[in-house]
């Protein structure tokens, strides 16, 4: 009995290399014999595949969202508009919060903020 499953699996691999076995699920599968090491290739690739990319209704559903048309991000302002969101923002204020450690001014080595008013009770 292991003989012949070696000789099963040796056989199943020597065809799914090859890619000489027909798609898992096919009439042309379905009508290979069940120790022929085809029908075996083709179910070890279908495996595989799920095991990748999951159901491939789910994989062309993501694919068709993926390829769909966005709504163009400029269409519709004005030149003066799309300028306006094009400037740099002004960089962040450091402000020491009560109850926190110093805050380290970036850039500049030694410098710490500190909070100096009280804090509520």
């Amino acid at each position: 009995m292991t003989d012949a499953l070696t000789e099963l699996w040796a056989n199943a691999k020597a065809a799914w290399c090859a890619r000489d076995f027909p798609k898992y699920g096919s009439r042309a599968w379905c009508a290979l014999g069940p120790d022929d090491p085809r029908r075996l290739a083709g179910a070890l690739e279908a495996a595989e595949m799920w095991r990748k990319y999951g159901d491939e209704e789910e994989l062309l559903a993501w694919f068709a969202h993926a390829n769909r048309s966005r709504f163009p991000y400029a269409d519709g302002l004005s030149r003066a508009e799309l300028d306006q969101r094009a400037k740099p923002k002004p960089p962040h204020q450091l402000q020491a919060t009560p109850g926190w450690p110093p805050v380290r001014v970036p850039g500049q080595p030694g410098r710490y903020l500190t909070c100096t008013r009280k804090e509520a009770a």
